[in-house]
């Protein structure tokens, strides 16, 4: 690189095809300079920059080393280590952290003015406008390259641009009839779900009026239940006094029996009637009539006592089919709910979770004959 190569240079204005692209190359244009002065200042000042980091760096090398190995590490170890990419960079690093006073920039900048003065004045000047034109038609090639390439790169992007807004309108395009396909679903549905709606309030007032119906009808139940075991154990105590009742009767009857002498004659002691070989005489015929009578209220009690036993099996037999029915008719109420929620729930779910699927028929509420 030539050392009278000035920082900046002023490059030829050059019209882009856009606003926007010339204000892109203005800026990128900018940058490029900012470096390239950067760098060329960092080279300018090398032997008071890196010079005195690379013998600091190496300070301990260089103590150890003889003149002669001082010479070769100059030589052959310091370009070597340097030339990984690391070690380049920290020395990079190294060398701008440096901090140079702003007297000593002036006094550089003054020798530097001086350097270029005199190398201006020794220079031919046909010379340097020859340098200078070189500079300037390889600036201006550059320079129409860049236009060139971002003339390329706008067409394509306003190719790209143009692609990407065909997509989102056919994208919206699509969008739009979704939204219209889903909208119409929100309102068959929202229809859907209020006629679900009314059909659960009806079978809900269904439902509660069985409930209603099958409860009374299970506290009447329970009242007739309570009713008759009242009704079988007044039977029971009133059966225990009539067999007293019966069997005192019956001994008492026994005992005037067999007091008499006639009768005792007629009836052994267990009851068992005798009968006589020949009566001639009134007392014999007197002593069939009284046994007769005694037949016939014996009779009279035990077919009351047959009445009041089948009274009570009667009694025990209607309990047990009020208890038969009552239960089959706790077991159909809860049958019935069950069911009744289950179909409700599951065709609730049904309507709401899938349009397409069929409505589904509403449960059947509990006959009232069920019962």
């Amino acid at each position: 690189m030539e050392e009278g190569v000035p920082c900046k240079s002023p490059a030829p204005k050059l019209t882009p095809p856009a606003k926007k692209s010339q204000d892109m190359h203005d800026e990128r244009s900018k940058l490029v300079n900012e470096y390239a002065c950067r760098v060329l200042e960092l080279l300018g000042m090398g032997h008071r920059l890196f010079v005195p980091r690379l013998l600091a760096t190496s300070k301990e090398d260089l103590l150890q080393a003889d003149f002669e190995g001082a010479l070769k590490f100059f030589r052959v170890q310091l370009p070597k280590r340097y030339r990984a990419e690391e070690n380049a960079r920290r020395l990079m690093e190294q060398a701008c952290n440096i901090k140079v006073p702003t007297k000593k920039l002036k006094k550089y900048e003054r020798e530097y003015q001086t350097m270029r003065e005199s190398q201006l004045q020794q220079e031919d000047p046909m010379d340097r406008y020859k340098r200078e034109n070189r500079r300037l038609q390889e600036a201006s090639m550059r320079l129409e390259q860049e236009n060139d390439d971002l003339a390329h790169e706008l067409v394509t992007s306003k190719i790209a641009l143009r692609n990407d807004l065909d997509q989102a309108e056919d994208k919206a395009d699509v969008l739009n009839k979704e939204l219209l396909v889903t909208k119409q679903k929100l309102v068959e549905t929202e229809e859907e779900k209020r006629k679900q709606e009314e059909e659960t309030a009806q079978l809900k007032e269904v439902f509660r009026k069985q409930l209603e119906k099958a409860e009374s009808e299970i506290k009447k139940t329970t009242a007739i239940i309570a009713e008759y075991k009242q009704i079988c154990s007044q039977l029971s105590t009133r059966l225990e006094k009539q067999q007293a009742a019966s069997k005192d009767e019956l001994e008492v009857v026994k005992g005037k029996v067999m007091a008499c002498k006639h009768c005792s004659e007629i009836f052994s002691k267990e009851g068992v009637l005798k009968v006589p070989a020949v009566s001639t005489d009134n007392k014999g015929i007197e002593a069939d009539d009284e046994k007769d009578a005694l037949k016939k209220q014996l009779r009279e009690m035990e077919l009351e006592l047959a009445q009041t036993k089948l009274q009570l099996v009667e009694a025990k037999c209607k309990i047990q089919e009020l208890e038969h029915q009552r239960g089959a008719l706790m077991n159909e109420i809860q049958a019935a709910k069950n069911s009744w929620f289950s179909k409700t729930l599951n065709s609730i779910k049904t309507a709401t979770g899938t349009q397409a699927a069929p409505q589904p028929q509403p449960p059947v509420p509990p006959r009232e004959g069920s019962t």
